[in-house]
């Protein structure tokens, strides 16, 4: 594992694995709609205090590992992230609209 992080009066390592699925596990992610998603979460995570560790995909779902500080808002930067990943997606990617039943991805 990487160094310890610190600020001003703590010492912290803080990973987390977290499991995106798609609604109602559709096979809709390929290999540019992953790194796509992964440029979008790169460009929303460092406002949050999250750096990217690693990130995988399969058809259904994505693997992110990720490390934050004790003061990130975990729940907000996922929200933040899917809202944002949802509609730039489906916007450059027509192709997910065709194959969820319904707007939610």
């Amino acid at each position: 594992m990487d160094k310890m992080d610190h600020n001003a009066h703590s010492v912290y390592l803080m990973y987390y694995h977290l499991i995106m699925v798609v609604k109602y596990r559709r096979k809709v992610i390929d290999d540019p709609i992953s790194e796509r998603a992964k440029e979008i979460w790169e460009r929303i995570a460092p406002d949050y205090g999250i750096t990217l560790e690693e990130w995988n995909h399969d058809v259904d779902h994505v693997h992110v590992m990720f490390r934050a500080q004790p003061k990130s808002e975990l729940s907000k930067f996922i929200n933040a992230y899917k809202s944002a990943s949802s509609h730039l997606l489906k916007k450059e990617y027509p192709q997910i609209r065709e194959r969820l039943w319904k707007e939610a991805f």
